[in-house]
């Protein structure tokens, strides 16, 4: 295991023989639900292949062969139902991994069609003989195979075209490799029924995160302080609501819930960063252009008006003025985030747009299971979770999170607070004195 909590690759049979790896035996048949169609799936083996597991990950799997006691974890995954929007290899990554760690179902939505280079740019579970049939459902066997005891269920479906009941039924909903409009779509949805929502994306050995939990309780144990931990704020997002004590084998723990509150990725877009980092050169210095970057794709296909679409044709080309337009709106993030003009040079630019749209397995898999980790921890109600951008730059090896929200002018805010008599609930909201 490296220095990141990652395993060692686990593989397991293939089509052409045996390769190193673990068995991981999956007892009872279940049915797979394909455009309303049931189909039988054997009992078997879980078939294992991935490039690496965090070791949160592996502990997690464990429960696939042991009975689960109500309240816990394992017990908390088995009754929950998820939603994977997009079957591209970070998809697909995604549901392999809810697939493994024993979730009670699993939704995969996809309207695309499969083509070759779908199979060729790390989608594993994509097979060049299925190309030209809906992506969903061409990936949806090998998914299967990952867990056989879990309900799989796909939908050729457009997802802009749902209405927000659609998104009820489940507890996570992860949207991948998306324009900016159709995840803030579904974002916009998944707020209004009150579920959780992730959103993710890859180009090349660049990748994002995103985590919109609206507001979510989670439960820290550790060893009893000296001084007792204070109720209240910690930060503009985070407060100590509840502290127990509890003795477990002859030592005091003690239980701290904590509450986060989120924005939406619409807010969360045209956010600054947290004063910490304005308010210090050194650390804006440091401070990814990546975030830059990211924020001017957006805007470029929205000021483009180009439709959703899995292709590069939602991208920006390597045309003159494309260049120029992208470039323009880099240099404008950059400076609306207040961040030295220096740290956005020519060559990552460069590098970046030469990578839009491109899917590499290795940051596939590491920005798949980043996510897929912190959906399990929001899930079993343990673990800080994701405080709301996380961004991967693999090339660098540097993966910052940031926590981007809204800032208001306090008299405003209070004083709609006090008239609605919530003064001291802010929900996802700044207040800047």
């Amino acid at each position: 295991m490296d220095a990141n909590g990652t395993s060692e690759a686990l593989m397991m049979q293939n089509g052409n023989g045996f390769l190193p790896g673990v068995d991981v035996d999956i007892l009872p048949p279940v049915n797979m639900t394909v455009q309303g169609q049931t189909q039988d799936i054997s009992a078997g083996k879980c078939h294992i292949l991935t490039m690496a597991f965090p070791y949160s990950l592996l502990v997690q799997m464990k429960s696939l062969s042991t009975i689960a006691k109500p309240g816990s974890g394992a017990w908390k995954r088995s009754k929950t139902n998820v939603l994977v929007v997009g079957m591209r290899a970070l998809g697909g990554e995604i549901a392999k991994f809810m697939m493994l760690t024993g979730v009670g179902s699993l939704t995969i939505i996809d309207s695309e069609i499969l083509r070759e280079d779908d199979c060729m740019a790390g989608g594993f579970f994509l097979r060049l003989a299925d190309v030209g049939k809906n992506r969903a459902q061409a990936g949806a066997p090998i998914i299967q195979d990952y867990n056989p005891r879990i309900a799989l269920t796909v939908l050729p479906l457009d997802v802009r075209a749902q209405s927000q009941s659609f998104f009820a039924p489940f507890d996570l909903t992860f949207a991948c490799d998306l324009d900016f409009a159709t995840m803030s779509l579904i974002n916009a949805k998944t707020r209004l029924v009150n579920r959780a929502f992730y959103a993710a994306g890859t180009h090349g050995l660049y990748g994002f995160a995103f985590a919109d939990l609206i507001s979510h309780d989670y439960i820290l144990k550790r060893i009893v302080a000296n001084i007792p931990t204070a109720l209240g704020p910690e930060s503009t997002t985070r407060a100590v609501v509840a502290a127990t004590t509890v003795k477990e084998s002859g030592a005091n723990f003690e239980l701290v819930t904590k509450r986060e509150l989120y924005s939406p990725l619409v807010l969360a877009n045209s956010s600054p960063l947290p004063a910490r980092y304005t308010a210090n050169r050194r650390l804006l210095r440091k401070v990814t252009p990546l975030l830059s970057c990211l924020r001017a794709v957006w805007d470029f296909e929205r000021s483009l008006a180009r439709l959703p679409s899995h292709s590069l044709a939602r991208l920006p080309s390597h045309s003159q003025a494309d260049l120029e337009l992208f470039t323009r709106l880099a240099t404008e993030k950059h400076k609306e985030l207040q961040l030295p003009m220096e740290t956005l040079t020519a060559e990552f630019l460069r590098d970046f747009m030469q990578q839009l749209g491109a899917e590499i397995a290795p940051l596939t898999s590491l920005v798949g299971a980043k996510v897929a980790e912190d959906g399990v921890n929001v899930l079993s109600g343990k673990e800080q979770p994701l405080q709301n951008l996380a961004l991967f730059d693999g090339g660098a090896s540097n993966f910052p999170v940031y926590a981007l929200h809204p800032e208001f002018e306090a008299s405003l805010v209070i004083g709609g607070l006090a008239a609605a008599g919530m003064v001291g609930e802010l929900p996802g909201v700044v207040v800047v004195p």
